[in-house]
């Protein structure tokens, strides 16, 4: 039977090297065994099976999907080592509108349920293309990493965005069944597994990830807003996108941002 080559990883060349250094905890010996081990689907990085015969073997040693993203494995994620890289990344955050104001007249187990139904929303949208960072509480934070990705990541941000919208209720005849804003930047960052001991998680630090944040927080209900560092990136801008010059937080200068908004009836806006 044959075999399907690994994806390969695209991006500026000291991107490329920092996604190698990031998995450098596996010799290179292992990953030429591993590409060699049926059978596809494998993690991106490293190579290891998830499928067939070679996926049965590598779980019991340890490798597996990550809870981040299933085309990569907990190895090159969960369990590598402390410390990471700087590179290129793209940064989105979703949060739900008013929701303290929602939980306050809700049962706990109700308010669990809601946000269940965000999540398994959620996460086949963002693991097409990102990693999940984190999940924490009415929040959710994902990573683009060029390298892992194909040409165009820029366009699978927004696609993701809208697409989290719409499947929400926006866009739609019908009321939105949680009301979500997102924000969307790119810019370098430092990626890797930060924390202390066993305690430590995979994620990204930088002024990238906090102006994402604040761009999500100035985002209403329907609305996505992106840099206008990120709209320039995009191949296609042929978007209904207000230009915008917005005052954020910890910031000496306005953020140049465009705004992208969901109505009733715009499930087939052009994104």
């Amino acid at each position: 039977m044959g075999r399907e080559d690994p994806v390969e990883m695209r991006g500026e060349p000291s991107d490329l090297l920092s996604i190698e250094r990031m998995n450098n905890h596996l010799p290179r010996s292992f990953r030429m065994v591993m590409r060699r081990l049926p059978s596809d689907p494998r993690c991106r990085l490293c190579h290891a099976p998830f499928g067939g015969f070679g996926g049965r073997v590598m779980r019991r040693v340890g490798f597996g999907p990550s809870r981040k993203n299933p085309a990569l494995c907990n190895t090159c994620f969960e369990k590598a080592p402390m410390g990471g890289v700087e590179m290129e990344i793209g940064v989105l955050f979703a949060d739900v509108r008013g929701f303290t104001h929602l939980s306050e007249g809700m049962d706990p187990n109700d308010v669990a349920k809601l946000l269940n139904s965000f999540y398994r929303s959620a996460t086949p949208i963002l693991t097409r293309s990102a990693i999940i960072d984190k999940l924490v509480g009415d929040e959710v934070m994902a990573l683009y990493l060029p390298p892992l990705m194909a040409e165009g990541w820029e366009d699978d941000m927004l696609r993701d965005a809208s697409d989290l919208l719409t499947a929400v209720g926006f866009g739609s005849s019908q009321e939105p069944w949680l009301q979500l804003g997102i924000g969307l930047d790119v810019g370098r960052a430092f990626v890797g597994n930060v924390g202390a001991g066993d305690v430590k998680d995979f994620t990204a630090l930088g002024d990238v990830v906090n102006t994402a944040s604040r761009l999500q927080s100035s985002a209403d209900a329907g609305q996505i807003v992106l840099s206008e560092r990120l709209f320039t990136r995009l191949p296609n801008r042929e978007i209904n996108a207000a230009s915008k010059l917005l005052a954020v937080k910890g910031k000496r200068e306005a953020e140049p941002v465009r705004i992208v908004g969901f109505g009733r009836g715009d499930r087939d806006r052009k994104t």
